[in-house]
């Protein structure tokens, strides 16, 4: 399984949503970034992403987006593969 890489803050129901999906897709570890610990780590995020929200996930090398967006790859049923890899 490839390494789960998420940019998050302790307070984000988003990210608590993504969490809880990836943990019940098997995803045993996820590397969680704080980005309201250390705001160079938000620049790095939005410079990395294009964006300012989090969470911000990436399955390998691959930037999945936020939630609705990894929710949204589930749905349509290409979740499952990515993780598989």
């Amino acid at each position: 399984m490839p390494e789960v890489t998420m940019y998050s803050t302790a307070v984000c129901p988003y990210c608590v949503a993504a969490e809880r999906l990836l943990l019940s897709k098997g995803v045993k570890d996820i590397k969680k970034i704080r980005v309201d610990l250390e705001p160079a780590l938000r620049e790095e995020m939005m410079t990395k992403t294009g964006r300012r929200t989090v969470p911000q996930i990436y399955i390998g090398e691959r930037h999945i987006g936020g939630f609705d967006d990894l929710s949204a790859l589930d749905h349509a049923g290409g979740l499952d593969p990515l993780l598989a890899l």
